[in-house]
């Protein structure tokens, strides 16, 4: 029904009016509610820092609620002549804006990530999450938030000529106006000259998108692009500050000081420890501790960065820049063992020299001809620990045969490539457990059996394409293929037996604190892991690399990024399009990836 009484374009004038002053006082509704986005965020630590934040967060939402008004109701005041109608359309509108920016701040301080709409079906597709049950309530204000409007509504048109009358409606805009404009010329600033202070806020806010000028600044001589190129070079070189551990370590046990053997027999599948293809480390298993749902931590080296510091390889780049050497290894030198570091492959790899062992004596002597490296390097081996008296020790011997299983792929004369490629990792696996088999017979003779704990496993496994998906080899993907590696553990004291539930190398360096050396401090505190001993049912374990992290459930595997993209894959490792993981799952994931990393960052 039209309104009666005035003209059109008088109805339109009042219209606009009161759209203008409904919109600034829902400005000021979504900035109390964005302050939520800044109790989650990091404080800045400088001034510059402290009046982005104030420019951005007055500018932002006023830019924001003000352009929606533009782009949404100020065309329907010339289209809907109604007073009643068009104000309970604006209230409508209100109404849905606030309570979405709501969910939104819930989205942020729960997964640290606003709302898209993968975000969206996530956060509403697990009918048991908590999260879901959090966002539910936030629907219970709703009505609350439509009551809010419509007093909001009449009380403006009620007040509108007065408002007018205090002639505050430009100085305010002005407010908004130049506070939006300041932000991001502080930004582009920022962006340029690389300050961190006010580009580590870039995603505080929804829908912020700051402006950048560079290539402006430098055609008008306030740029130096060779300077500019350093500083980005010196930038790309820094990391976030980690807290490793993140508490103190603390003893509440006594220490049992055995020895410590630690083999990695690299790029060794778990499902080769037969009788068949492996007797000897096969026999070995039988009669000792055999952890047959073993993960690797990575699907390339880093998963030797999992095993020995228990976190994920995320985590690598900080623990390099600041020089942190293992928990697990700070405290075998603090109760003053030995350390005995050997290498088929001399530690040709830099994560050994620039990471794991850069504090240690690595032993490196050039390889004879005469024999294998591997035969060699327990040779070595034999002889040092023969030097070693009362003292314990701890050691780690590398061995490279399967390594270099492409030397064998002639030992089958007929088959496919993929064929003839298999049989020489089959043989190669068989050279391994010969020289596997001369070190227990040291280990035999040295009568060292009663007094060492001897832990046999690999870096990661190797695929030939089982998942039909043209992957060979490791470092394509996070298939059991390619992570599911031997866990054998000979610990003197120890019943053999089978361990069924699923471990991962995340877990080696909690176990051997807690049960070996008497750290009594919670795992979460310095470890992604748990002990290997601990047989209850886990969620999911954890892989993955510096780009991204994989949940790894008995059902499903979750790939997750740092920038919350996911794919979704079953348990043979073929793609899941039409499914989302559990909001949980997901959680998890992204907490891993942040925990370690210093609050200040």
């Amino acid at each position: 029904m039209v309104d009666s009484g005035n003209t059109y374009g008088e109805r339109v004038s009042r219209l606009v009016g009161w759209g203008h002053w409904f919109a600034f006082f829902n400005i000021i509704a979504a900035m109390l509610i964005g302050t939520r986005y800044i109790a989650q965020s990091p404080w800045p630590e400088t001034f510059l820092g402290q009046l982005y934040l104030a420019l951005s967060w007055v500018g932002h939402f006023g830019f924001l609620v003000f352009a929606i008004y533009l782009l949404t109701l100020f065309p329907l005041t010339f289209l809907i002549p109604s007073r009643s109608l068009f104000r309970f359309v604006s209230v409508c509108f209100a109404t849905f804006g606030l309570t979405v920016l709501l969910i939104d701040t819930q989205a942020y301080q729960t997964i640290n990530l606003h709302l898209t709409p993968v975000v969206w079906e996530l956060l509403f597709s697990d009918e048991s999450s908590a999260v879901r049950s959090d966002l539910q309530h936030l629907f219970v204000i709703l009505p609350l938030i439509f009551l809010l409007q419509l007093g909001l509504s009449e009380w403006v048109w009620r007040k509108q000529r007065k408002l007018t009358h205090k002639r505050i409606g430009r100085p305010l805009a002005a407010v908004f106006f130049i506070s939006f404009i300041a932000s991001h010329l502080v930004y582009v600033w920022s962006d340029a000259y690389f300050y961190s202070p006010v580009t580590s806020q870039k995603a505080n806010f929804p829908l912020s998108y700051p402006m950048t000028a560079k290539s402006f600044m430098e055609k008008h001589g306030l740029l130096d692009r060779d300077e500019y190129l350093k500083r980005l070079e010196e930038t790309q070189n820094t990391v976030d500050l980690v807290n490793y551990p993140i508490e103190e370590i603390k003893f509440g046990r006594r220490a049992n000081n055995l020895n410590i053997l630690l083999v990695s027999v690299n790029n060794l599948r778990a499902d080769v420890l037969t009788p068949e293809l492996m007797p000897n480390a096969s026999k070995f298993a039988a009669e000792n501790l055999n952890f047959t749902n073993h993960y690797s931590s990575s699907n390339d080296m880093f998963g030797l960065f999992g095993l020995f510091y228990g976190l994920p390889s995320s985590y690598a780049s900080s623990i390099e820049a600041q020089g942190d050497a293992p928990i697990m290894l700070d405290v075998l030198a603090s109760q003053k063992y030995q350390f005995g570091l050997f290498s088929g492959v001399n530690f040709d790899d830099s994560l050994y020299q620039e990471t794991i062992f850069r504090n240690l004596d690595m032993f490196k002597e050039p390889f004879s001809s005469e024999a294998s490296n591997d035969e060699q390097t327990i040779v070595r081996w034999t002889s040092w620990v023969e030097q070693q008296k009362k003292q314990p020790w701890f050691s780690y011997l590398e061995l490279s045969t399967v390594d270099n299983f492409d030397q064998y792929d002639g030992i089958a004369s007929n088959g496919s490539a993929s064929d003839r490629l298999r049989e020489g990792y089959n043989h190669s696996v068989t050279l391994a457990d010969n020289e596997l088999n001369r070190l227990f017979t040291k280990l035999n003779e040295l009568e060292l059996l009663d007094n060492t704990v001897v832990v046999i496993t690999s870096n990661h496994g190797t695929e030939f394409n089982e998942t039909r998906t043209n992957s060979w080899g490791a470092n394509s993907n996070y298939s059991s293929y390619q992570l599911h590696v031997p866990m054998i553990i000979h610990w003197p004291g120890r019943v053999a037996g089978i361990y069924k539930h699923r471990s991962s190398h995340l877990d080696f360096s909690v176990t051997i604190m807690q049960d070996l050396l008497g750290v009594s401090s919670n795992p979460s505190d310095f470890s992604s892991g748990r002990n290997l001993f601990n047989e209850t049912k886990r969620k999911w374990i954890l892989a993955g690399d510096a780009r991204e992290l994989a949940l790894i459930t008995d059902e499903q595997t979750t790939v997750i990024d740092k920038f919350g993209n996911f794919k979704l894959y079953d348990d043979n490792y073929q793609r899941l399009k039409d499914e989302n993981p559990t909001l949980p799952v997901l959680m998890q994931g992204f907490t891993e990836l942040q925990r370690f990393y210093a609050k200040d960052n």
